[in-house]
């Protein structure tokens, strides 16, 4: 039973979500369609990689993950069928595979979209679930498209990295208000080298310590841990830090304001 996985800009409340996964259902009522998230905000692609990202690596191998953000960034002329790590992900062309990835794709096609055709959501979700099908079907990923096709390609966000400090860029805030920061653990400990630090971030709030579980403080104070995605998170434990400490992430900004909220870890 072939596994599709869904992420989109769409929104919960627009039907556009449903007449996806009935176009795909159509294609082949054998698909099993998981929901990662609708909620991504529009234009967000650093929100977008890190929810891909963090949740793609837990599926099984040979999932197709279908990735509907963005899609009208330009004027579509093709679509990315990438495979990597043993997944397949297929996107619009507009960086943000390269994003998720934090790498290179290993294999890459570009599959042509019709020229005069009228391009709309449901439409190119079903020109991604035709690709799907076409793999389920054994057709070689190399016959489905243009092999090592020209593409956009755009950087994750990356923690600026100094001896004595790191600065981290908040990518996502959940709905309990936890805020993500894009710095992981690995980044930390090499960084750390075992010394103290200090986490500092808006109105001269501190944190001089890593929890394991919000239980780890008492109940109203901060806290900062490193989350199961791997990614460093600064929490209240049963409260909202980012509407307590003022702390904004991408999705908040204005468009015509895009700015990123800064943390930055000290080491003594």
């Amino acid at each position: 039973m072939p596994l599709i996985t869904l992420t989109s800009d769409i929104g919960s409340p627009d039907y556009l979500v449903a007449a996806i996964k009935a176009q795909l259902l159509q294609l082949n009522p054998d698909f099993s369609i998981i929901d990662i998230s609708h909620n991504i905000p529009p234009f967000n692609h650093p929100q977008a990689a890190y929810v891909c990202r963090s949740a793609i690596k837990h599926f099984p191998d040979y999932t197709y993950h279908l990735i509907l953000v963005n899609l009208f960034d330009k004027k579509p002329e093709q679509l990315l069928l990438a495979f990597h790590n043993n997944q397949y992900l297929v996107c619009a062309d507009n960086g943000l595979l390269t994003m998720i990835l934090e790498e290179t794709p290993e294999m890459l096609i570009g599959i042509p979209l019709e020229k005069g055709h009228p391009l709309s959501t449901t439409h190119l979700a079903g020109k991604m679930g035709e690709v799907v099908q076409q793999l389920v079907n054994g057709e070689p990923i190399r016959n489905i498209g243009n092999p090592e096709p020209a593409y956009i390609e755009k950087r994750h966000l990356r923690p600026v990295l100094e001896k004595d400090s790191i600065e981290g860029q908040i990518v996502f805030i959940d709905s309990f208000e936890n805020v993500i920061v894009n710095i992981t653990r690995e980044q930390f400990e090499e960084q750390r080298q075992g010394r103290p630090f200090r986490i500092v971030f808006k109105r001269d709030e501190f944190i001089t310590r890593i929890s394991d579980t919000y239980a780890d403080v008492p109940q109203g104070d901060k806290l900062a841990l490193f989350n199961s995605a791997g990614y460093l998170e600064i929490a209240i434990n049963k409260g909202n830090a980012a509407g307590l400490f003022g702390l904004k992430g991408f999705s908040e900004q204005q468009q015509s304001q895009l700015s990123y909220q800064t943390v930055k870890i000290y080491f003594e």
